[in-house]
């Protein structure tokens, strides 16, 4: 009963927008005391931050989001976007091609999704504005295709997993990659039958000359530089993740440097955002833990897991419940706050299930893509709409039909796991 009120109390708190981290530790802390008493409730607070957060894994973190914020600075995915608008710029949705098709590419060397949109967003938009784009498509494309960036590696979202569940984060961040290209795709195909259905759409644009293209290359050459440093490191057996995240950050930092785009306040303000992202995270992984401990005390866990794999139903018709219920989590719930909290909950009853938490870990992050794109938190949206300068109720009309499409590959997903599971059984040892 005591963990019943805890996490209603934790919801409400939820609903009333206290932050993730403070709302999970107030609760925590108050289910401890009326199941264990003050003074071991007191001993547990002074104990789990730090045994919480000096885990070697747990630097990936911060020096992931540290290569985000350099990579932002360095104007990487202008230049990209670039280069590959003059490729498919000139069909019939070119741009809106082009922007799916930066989003895999700025995702693949940050694993900040908001921050892909704003690069996003920033770049593409205008562009597609000129072009006489219609306004509702546009913000969609660019909406669902920031969120990427939480599924490519490099991924946060999934390096959160694989500490979660002491997973193994190397074959977690390749096995992004296939459901990443599949999203891609999805997002694509998206694209040309909502211009099938009305071409105006999206017209097409000027040719560019064979020279011109041959140029473009060189733009993403920087990005192919960074891709090496941080999922070509890792697949090669070079690196652990958390060295390839040291290789990526400086990485990052330096082509911002060779672009001449870093500055000392430039320097100085992705240092600042970048500690912030990582405090906020750290707080909310250390008020998980003392949830953690409620649910542990209240047999919450154990419960569900036996409650579980006692349905006499089909392991699919389970995962399709699953599945729902985290899209259903995604419209109101932070992404990362998902993750922590249902997380160690639901992945033991999985494994019982008999199946692979790699790919369950792969799973949850593509469902909490579509938490992105959803209404009424959808965070995404909301970025998208500042650059744009758009309506949120007409940009979350945009990104209705990339929801279904999402629906799709979550589908395929589950009816072939091998999908995410193929890759990481190739990665060098």
């Amino acid at each position: 009963m005591t963990s019943l009120l805890v996490v209603l109390g934790l919801l409400t708190l939820l609903l009333l927008g206290v932050p993730v981290g403070f709302a999970l530790t107030v609760t925590g802390l108050a289910g401890l005391i009326s199941i264990v008493g003050f003074g071991s409730a007191l001993s547990v607070m002074s104990t789990t931050p730090l045994s919480t957060t000096n885990g070697y894994e747990l630097i990936a973190v911060p020096l992931f989001i540290l290569m985000a914020e350099f990579v932002v600075v360095s104007g990487i995915a202008d230049r990209t976007f670039r280069a590959i608008t003059i490729w498919v710029g000139r069909l019939p949705g070119g741009l809106a091609v082009a922007t799916a098709l930066a989003g895999a590419g700025f995702g693949a060397i940050s694993g900040s999704s908001t921050a892909a949109a704003a690069a996003l967003s920033s770049t593409s938009i205008p562009a597609m504005q000129r072009a006489g784009y219609e306004p509702k498509f546009s913000a969609g494309v660019v909406a669902v295709s920031g969120t990427l960036a939480m599924l490519i590696p490099p991924s946060i979202a999934l390096v959160l997993y694989g500490i979660i569940v002491e997973a193994d984060i190397a074959a977690l961040l390749i096995g992004g990659i296939m459901p990443g290209l599949l999203v891609t795709a999805a997002i694509v195909v998206t694209i040309y039958l909502l211009l099938w259905r009305d071409p105006a759409l999206a017209p097409a644009a000027r040719p560019y000359p064979w020279r011109e293209k041959a140029s473009a290359l060189k733009a993403i050459g920087p990005m192919l530089v960074l891709l090496f440093c941080v999922t070509g490191s890792i697949y090669a057996g070079i690196a652990t993740p958390t060295e390839a995240a040291g290789l990526g950050a400086f990485g990052a930092f330096v082509l911002a440097a060779a672009f001449r785009t870093l500055t000392l306040q430039s320097t100085f303000d992705a240092l600042a955002r970048a500690v912030r992202a990582t405090c906020m995270i750290f707080l909310i992984i250390i008020g998980a833990h003392v949830f953690g401990y409620v649910l542990t005390l209240g047999q919450i866990t154990p419960g569900f897991v036996a409650w579980l794999t006692a349905l006499d139903v089909s392991v699919y018709v389970i995962m399709a419940g699953i599945v729902v219920f985290y899209l259903i989590l995604g419209c109101f719930m932070d992404q990362i706050a998902i993750l922590i909290l249902t997380v160690p909950v639901m992945t033991p009853a999985i494994v019982s299930l008999g199946f692979d938490p790699v790919w369950f870990g792969v799973l949850v992050v593509v469902a909490a893509e579509v938490g992105m794109i959803t209404p009424p938190l959808g965070l995404n949206i909301f970025v998208v709409a500042r650059y744009a300068d758009r309506p949120l109720s007409e940009i979350f009309r945009g990104v209705l039909p990339h929801i279904a499409a999402h629906v799709v590959v979550l589908a395929l997903l589950v009816a072939f796991p091998q999908i995410v599971l193929w890759l990481p059984g190739t990665i060098q040892q």
